[in-house]
């Protein structure tokens, strides 16, 4: 390398989302349809996933999905019948809408077959990601897109190399419910370097109190890890066993960092923050949110006034 050079790391265009979960906490509305096709407000909670992959500049999109996902395909791809009818009316902004979803990214598909944890749903990539680093974003996890969580991994990324996680601090009583990781301070105040990794501690065993959240972007060596990784806690093959293993050894696949993130996240995968972020957002939409704030504020008024 020619001194003074700086070291290039390959451009991320990939983005993997696991999406085989059968989404039992919502019963009976994931009966029949996926938990990822819930509307979050006017769409469902998977495109604004998708969303974020496409505008933090990934253009390839692989869903990891299971049996009965089939709606998650029809969503991101063509209607022709729909946008037909939308067209003869002339209604364009809803035939926007529409066409939207299919136009966000290249979209693939694979099953993982048996639900073997999220290490395995990652391992069921390999053979679409290759040998170049990736993103994984969990479809539980919307992150707000004023707050560009996706993008600030990826530069850190490009700038270390390795594996990039994103973190959050939560409530000591809380982490037992996320992995949590060891810390050390970087001269970047939103970046620390992760030295371990610990799958839902309990909160006296916990390294600190900064979670894991659902977005990682990943040096490929974890595919040869994942690979050999037997199954850990709730007997599934856990993503957090891998990274620590990349955490314990940087000569296997680069460094491992985090990324500690104090913007707007809404939790999709529990009902209580699943309301929350339906109210928050739609709060927040021009279109809806004058009128909805009006009869919320008046709402909540009349509830504190009652016995």
């Amino acid at each position: 390398m020619v001194a003074g050079m700086i070291q290039s790391h390959p451009r991320i265009s990939k983005a993997v989302i696991p999406a085989a979960g059968l989404g039992t906490r919502f019963l009976p509305a994931t009966k029949a349809t996926p938990k990822e096709m819930l509307p979050v407000v006017d769409k469902p909670a998977i495109q604004y996933v998708v969303e974020e992959a496409a505008a933090a500049g990934l253009d390839d999109v692989l869903m990891v999905t299971g049996r009965n996902k089939r709606p998650l395909e029809d969503h991101f791809d063509r209607n022709y019948e729909l946008e037909s009818a939308l067209n003869r009316k002339g209604d364009a902004a809803r035939l926007a809408k529409v066409q939207e979803s299919s136009d966000l990214a290249t979209m693939h598909y694979v099953r993982q077959g048996d639900p073997k944890g999220l290490g395995h749903a990652v391992l069921c990539a390999a053979p679409h990601v290759g040998d170049e680093p990736f993103a994984v974003l969990l479809g539980d996890d919307l992150i707000d897109p004023r707050d560009p969580l996706l993008q600030r991994m990826i530069e850190v990324q490009e700038q270390h190399g390795g594996s990039v996680v994103a973190l959050m601090e939560v409530a000591p009583e809380q982490i037992h419910l996320y992995g949590s990781a060891a810390v050390e301070t970087t001269t970047d105040s939103d970046v620390v370097r992760v030295s371990g990794l610990v799958e839902k501690p309990d909160p006296a065993d916990a390294p600190s109190n900064y979670a894991i959240i659902g977005r990682y972007v990943l040096d490929p060596a974890v595919f040869g890890i994942l690979r050999k990784t037997e199954p850990g806690r709730g007997g599934e093959i856990q993503l957090t066993d891998a990274l620590q293993q990349l955490a314990a050894d940087e000569k296997i696949g680069g460094p491992v960092h985090g990324v500690v993130f104090k913007g707007r996240r809404y939790d999709t995968g529990d009902r209580g923050d699943y309301l929350r972020a339906i109210v928050r957002l739609a709060c927040e939409r021009e279109d809806l949110g004058p009128d909805f704030r009006t009869w919320l504020r008046r709402y909540v008024t009349e509830e504190m006034q009652q016995p």
